[in-house]
């Protein structure tokens, strides 16, 4: 039985808020309101005084102007309302800018507005759009009132029943988008995937294709997929989203390598979103791409000002994220880092109020500092009175806790940590499912490992030079797995296994790790005079080095189906 839907709220009684810089957008907007009918219409010049109004009444409309202030754009002023609920899915949302890059365009689009007006606005084309989305509101009224309520089922049936409706023509585009969504919603991919293919023989928008896309990587329809994929990829409507398909579809099957992939291109494309690249960040850490993992923090603060998601970790994270990168470096490379660190700890640690809030985890950050300048004992001072638990700290705090553990040699609280974030970490959700991958990952390296990268190169170095070839190569196979990107570790290994060569036959495991580092090293870019190397090291082992690459990622999992 179909529940009582109440009445839409007529147009008399709409109430419209209009949020803009520039006088001159108020005064044409209201004017087109009014001719249209709607008298009840509210006007804000900057992010605070939209805000005050929000917490005096619920808005039918909300009219948003991206450079809304200078300290507030308007993305982050309608995630910061729609968190307070001042817009909910009741809200009708219109974004106004006159930018219109690429990069802007794909994030106002993520936040899917019911509209997006291009300044400067003109009068007429005001009022034919506000009539437009007046009717929506009023006569889609049922079927979107179910959506919201999560009844998809009933959405459905209102929405067939509106498209033998010939006097809702100019509506049927966005019904049948919306029957799409209720579809991929109640998660019925064979329905949805004959569905969009009949809307694909009529009509050509990006959201039919995506549609389509999606329903066949959920049924595991690669190889079609995978023709659909190409086709998107080159279409500037499509390409950003196809990329965050890809990235969602590879996380679940956990293919985290390619996933980090398709993730990086997303956020090229709409960098301003939090969440991904706090996602990119965790995928960043999986993938021990140090770099890549420091490039995401940094954009997650830059983004972030001014936001909600404004927080002193932030600045934090990305200290720490610089320390990370340095761990792995050389000497050189480290001491710059290393400053930048100690620079923006400081600058940190001088803030009001922040040693109050952040002592703790300031004091771990400055060990780990010490421990990366060879002085142990100092670092050892602030961390000998420090337990291994973990309550009251964010997850960030106690990875970092549990590096400064590890970096000292004492294993027994590093391992503890470990075992207690892993017991946090539940459910089936993107942070819960990658986080414990990646839990998983340092369980393995910090209990087996008891060196940083940057020592067990130094150990390498000495023993290499002493011509003990076997520990050189333990220690490098080991720099190699807390860091598998570095190229320079890979060409370091494979010269030590050639030396081994030399003398006596290699093991399989000696040879499976050569052909990792080779591997390595052809997929990243080198000098003339380190592929001369790299050529020579392979040659004298005896493997080979494939010069192929996969033209597209969907492609490789099918060859690996």
């Amino acid at each position: 039985m179909l529940e009582k839907i109440p009445a839409p709220t007529p147009r008399e009684d709409l109430h419209v808020l209009v949020i803009d810089n520039q006088g001159l957008v108020h005064d044409v907007i209201a004017s087109a309101l009014h001719e249209i009918g709607i008298k009840n219409v509210s006007s804000a010049f900057n992010a605070f005084h939209a805000k005050r109004l929000c917490e005096s009444r619920q808005y039918d409309f909300v009219l948003l102007a991206f450079n809304v202030s200078h300290d507030k754009d308007g993305f982050h002023l309608f995630e910061e309302l729609k968190h307070l609920n001042h817009i909910n899915d009741t809200t009708t949302v219109v974004f106004l800018s006159a930018e219109t890059s690429p990069e802007l365009v794909n994030c106002i689009v993520e936040l899917q507005p019911d509209d997006f007006w291009v300044k400067p606005l003109q009068r007429n084309k005001i009022e034919t759009r506000l009539e437009y989305l007046i009717q929506v509101r009023l006569k889609l009224h049922k079927m979107l009132h179910c959506m919201q309520m999560g009844d998809y089922s009933t959405a459905m049936y209102y929405a067939e029943r509106q498209l033998k409706d010939p006097s809702l023509s100019e509506y049927h585009t966005r019904i049948k988008r919306l029957i799409g969504d209720c579809l991929l919603q109640l998660r019925d991919y064979g329905t949805a995937e004959d569905y969009f293919r009949g809307l694909l023989q009529s009509m050509d928008h990006a959201w039919v294709h995506i549609g389509l896309t999606r329903s066949l990587l959920r049924q595991d329809e690669l190889e079609e997929a995978q023709l659909l994929v190409d086709d998107l990829l080159l279409r500037p409507d499509t390409r950003f989203l196809t990329f965050d398909l890809l990235a969602q579809y590879f996380i679940e099957k956990e293919q985290f390598d390619i996933a980090y992939e398709q993730m990086k291109e997303a956020s090229k494309l709409a960098p301003r979103n939090i969440e991904r690249n706090k996602r990119l960040w965790d995928l960043a850490r999986l993938n021990h791409d140090k770099a890549g993992q420091l490039s995401a923090v940094q954009n997650m603060a830059k983004f972030a000002k001014n936001s909600i998601h404004d927080s002193p970790q932030l600045t934090l994270n990305v200290i720490r994220s610089t320390i990370d990168l340095a761990t792995s470096l050389g000497n050189i490379e480290t001491e710059k880092y290393l400053q930048k660190a100690e620079a923006e700890l400081e600058e940190l640690k001088n803030q009001k109020g922040m040693q109050n809030q952040l002592g703790e985890q300031i004091d771990v950050v400055k060990a780990r500092v010490l421990c990366l300048r060879d002085d142990k004992r100092s670092a050892e001072k602030i961390m000998k009175d420090r337990s291994a638990s973990t309550e009251g700290l964010s997850m960030e705090d106690s990875l970092d806790k549990m590096k400064a553990f590890h970096e000292l040699g004492m294993r027994e609280q590093c391992v503890s940590i470990l075992d207690k974030l892993r017991k946090q970490i539940e459910g089936d959700t993107f942070t819960s499912q990658v986080v414990n991958e990646y839990l998983n990952q340092e369980s393995i390296e910090r209990t087996e490992i008891q060196f940083t990268t940057k020592e067990l190169k130094q150990m390498a170095t000495v023993n290499y030079k002493e011509n003990r070839l076997i520990p050189a190569y333990n220690n490098l196979r080991q720099a190699l797995t807390l860091s598998p990107k570095d190229k320079q570790i890979a060409l370091s290994l494979l010269k030590v296994i050639a030396q081994i060569h030399l003398d006596d036959t290699l093991t399989d495991e000696q040879m499976k790790t050569a052909q990792r580092a080779a591997k390595l090293l052809q997929a990243n870019g080198l000098s003339a005079t380190q592929t001369e190397k790299r050529d020579q090291y392979v040659k004298l082992i005896g493997i080979e080095v494939d010069d192929t690459k996969a033209s597209d990622l969907v492609g490789m999992v099918v060859s690996k189906a």
